[in-house]
């Protein structure tokens, strides 16, 4: 939980006018001695980066069209890549940055490459897999020592920039403002007149004062030439990264004499909340200080101080919290697990392209538990595929093979397969033998040894695990081969209750895509021609059911009776309605249910844009699986990313004591203060656009228990994106904290339409940290928007 704070006031910080800014007394140490191109630690002597900026011609690989060589460069940012590409017949300069880029993969390693690459030599091929959902790149070069280098090239930066210190980051702040510099250069004479840095100013986002921009365009042109070239760009870039309000918060706690003492820095670190000792003050001191003598003296200038605010110890995230800290010894069911529904799809449930990537994806996004759709496919090969609709299919085998090179890439706790079965006896065996012949010793077949067979492991006791959810043929017998395994009547009665609504869209679907498969006779053929279950899906195989231990997937049999005879080895799944109906119902039954055994929550199928449900309202009932749609943006998906960002993204996050053990003590009630002091360098919402500069507010919205949601903004600033000020405190009472999520959304103001989305950053109010912090924006779908930042001041007190 986010710790109370010691007593001390904290006056608000007066916003200046930018108009009426006074020039720094001196340019910032960290901003000194800008290279013309970027050298970490020398890579640029690499022979890597050499060829990487000299630039290459690679061939873009994709689905439809003839592969044309591009030319693609390195940058002397050294982070940016640039391309010719093409839309239509007109041709445009398109970029990529190294940050972006989550991965490099050698020869054909990716879905696209093994599809559409055949033709190019696999030693000539790679692929840049992207952070969010920017589509993978598969490139082919014209040898195997070009795609050498700029593999290992892109390895070397990205993981430069992941290693790099943050002195050594803010030496290369700069750079950000290089680029855009570059760019509004019309001319490219490397000279800026008054009117290109006004173009400059509407790129990152600030529509500064005429009169002030050309009062500080003056005070730069030192030679008087009406153009800004060299050191005089150097400093006007310095001066636009200024930051009042860090310069202020630092003269409070420094005094007259600018200087903060180890003493002076402890009274700052007691406020903040944290180790508040003389020796933690020092040891801040020593890392961030950049002036030797002051380090020598124990003594912090400003620019250590703006330093150490900007980096990870200045972050709302609690860094503790970035590694696994939980106990992982509690049983699956005391953990919440981040959950897929329909993993396979890339875009919707309808129409949409089903792909082995986004089981990657979604794995290295830290999810553990995927779904997989089978039904039966040509040449005795299942499928996997959304049934009844125009979605394409993918090869059951190839998906398995996709989970067992990165299930444990990202977490090594284990990973749950759900397999909607709709094959008959003879793919399922096929199903069966594929997933042992993969996955081999990461499949679960038998009870782990000295552990009670009918009670749940723990995640530490599965690490490295492939657990199968599905239906389990009577034990300790098994039946022949062909026995049906048959729900009870009644069960069918209640499944069949559940699933009618979304039984008939699924019919009205089927007649559509089979009256448009009619029309589309012509059209490319996919792996597996079946349109419907076969007749002996409703049969378990032996061979399929010998593969599923823990997770038995049984019809719900109710509250009542699964109360009075829990199977903690069985597990249910609830659409989203019947979820929210048991929660109406008999909220705290289900609560007691699923502290004993798992269970799973799904989207409603009626859904035709594989849209999402609010998952906090089923995590409050301590549900451990709700699935979500993980390729449709939106704040659900900010939610689950939130819940699932503490605990080193590992997947599992174990559930408060009151869900575990209930009823339980009741938390301990909060209040919990935002002050929203300032914005950094907010993006562009239109960047064709020249005018078009953001009317930034900031809302902080709270998702937990009933009584505590809610949401309060700030209000809107006219025509400033760059550095926003508002000093506005938004105030919160908490019943139940330990389940809180806190998001924190920054919009585009519009006074005759729906604002725009700008960014967000959501986590829980247990791993966030009091006192001065950046929170760094991520975008609609997940990716950094750095350097985007919000600086607030977080407050928590008991009641």
């Amino acid at each position: 939980m986010c710790t109370e704070p010691h007593p001390h006031p904290v006056p608000p910080v007066h916003p200046q006018s930018l108009q009426y800014l006074p020039a720094p007394p001196s340019i910032p140490q960290y901003l000194h001695g800008v290279p013309t191109g970027w050298s970490p630690a020398g890579l640029t002597e690499d022979e890597d980066i050499q060829r990487m900026l000299r630039g290459s011609l690679l061939r873009k690989i994709k689905s439809r069209g003839v592969p044309r060589e591009r030319l693609f460069r390195l940058q002397e940012d050294g982070a940016t890549v640039c391309f010719e590409g093409r839309f239509g017949r007109a041709r445009s300069q398109q970029s990529f940055s190294v940050m972006h880029v989550e991965g490099v993969r050698e020869g054909h390693q990716s879905e696209g490459l093994r599809k559409y690459g055949g033709a190019f030599p696999e030693r000539h091929c790679f692929t840049l897999v992207f952070k969010g959902k920017r589509k993978n790149l598969d490139l082919a070069a014209r040898g195997e020592e070009d795609a050498r280098h700029w593999v290992q090239g892109l390895t070397k930066l990205m993981g430069r920039l992941q290693a790099m210190s943050q002195p050594e980051k803010l030496d290369q702040y700069p750079f950000w403002i290089h680029g855009v510099l570059q760019r509004a250069d019309r001319n490219k004479d490397n000279k800026m007149s008054f009117r290109e840095v006004k173009s400059m100013l509407r790129m990152i986002n600030i529509d500064m004062d005429d009169v002030y921009a050309y009062k500080l365009f003056k005070e730069c042109d030192r030679s008087g030439d009406e153009r800004l070239e060299g050191r005089e760009l150097e400093e006007f870039c310095r001066r636009l990264l200024r930051r009042p309000e860090l310069e202020e918060l630092f003269g409070r706690y420094s005094g007259e004499d600018r200087v903060l003492s180890a003493e002076e820095l402890r009274d700052f670190l007691q406020d903040q909340g944290e180790d508040a000792s003389l020796r933690q003050a020092r040891a801040i001191i020593r890392t961030y200080e950049l002036n030797e003598k002051a380090r020598q003296q124990d003594l912090m200038m400003l620019d250590g101080f703006m330093m150490y605010l900007l980096s990870a110890a200045g972050d709302i995230l609690n860094q503790e919290h970035t590694k696994v800290h939980q106990d992982m010894s509690q049983p699956l069911c005391h953990y919440f697990i981040s959950s897929s529904h329909n993993t396979y799809l890339t875009r919707n449930q309808i129409g949409g392209t089903s792909s082995t990537e986004a089981y990657v994806r979604v794995l290295m996004a830290g999810c553990r538990c995927v779904e997989l759709d089978c039904w039966e496919g040509s040449d005795g090969e299942p499928v996997v595929y959304h049934g009844h609709t125009l979605t394409s299919k993918i090869l059951f085998r190839d998906v398995i093979e996709s989970i067992r090179d990165y299930a444990f890439k990202q977490s090594p706790y284990p990973v749950i397969l759900s397999l909607e079965n709709h094959c008959g006896l003879e793919q399922q065996a096929t199903m069966a033998r594929h997933m042992k012949a993969i996955l081999g010793d990461m499949l679960l077949t038998q009870p782990l040894e000295g552990q009670d067979p009918h009670d749940l492991p723990s995640p530490e006791q599965l690490k490295g695990k492939v657990l199968v959810k599905g239906k389990k043929l009577p034990e300790p017998w098994h039946e022949p081969r062909g026995i049906t395994c048959h729900l009870d009547p009644e069960e069918e009665e209640e499944e069949e209750e559940e699933e009618e609504e979304e039984e008939k869209l699924q019919e009205r679907s089927s007649r559509r895509v089979r009256a448009l498969q009619g029309l589309w006779c012509w059209g490319p053929r996919h792996p597996g021609s079946a349109t419907g279950p076969a007749k002996d899906a409703s049969q378990v195989a032996p061979e399929l059911s010998a593969v599923v231990v823990y997770c038995q997937a049984v019809p719900f049999p109710g509250l009542a009776q699964a109360l009075r005879h829990p199977r903690p080895c069985e597990m249910s799944s609830f659409s989203e309605r019947k979820a929210r109906k048991l929660i109406k119902e008999a909220g705290p039954a289900l609560v007691r249910y699923n502290a004993r055994q798992l269970s799973r929550v799904y989207p409603l199928g009626l859904k035709m844009n594989s849209s999402n449900y609010n998952p906090q309202e089923m995590w409050n009932v301590g549900c451990q699986l709700v699935a979500l749609n993980f390729q449709t943006p939106g704040y659900e998906m900010d939610l689950n990313a939130g819940r699932f960002l503490g605990n080193g993204r590992c997947g599992y996050v174990l559930k408060p004591p009151c869900l575990r053990s209930p009823p339980g003590e009741g938390p301990r009630r909060l209040a919990l203060h935002v002050r929203v002091i300032t914005a950094q360098q907010l993006p562009k919402l239109n960047r064709e656009k020249g005018s078009s500069i953001v009317d930034p507010f900031v809302r902080v919205e709270i998702h937990g228990v009933p009584a505590d949601c809610g949401k309060q903004q700030t209000r809107h600033k006219l025509n400033n994106g760059f550095n926003p000020r508002w000093e506005e405190t938004l105030s919160f009472q908490l019943r139940a904290p330990e389940l809180a999520l806190v998001r924190f959304v920054v919009e585009d103001y519009d006074s005759t339409s729906c604002n725009d989305f700008v960014g967000q950053f959501t986590l829980p109010l247990a791993s966030m940290r009091q006192g001065y912090r950046h929170i760094h924006l991520l975008s609609k779908d997940g990716a950094s928007l750095s350097p985007a930042t919000l600086f607030v001041h977080i407050r928590c007190k008991s009641l």
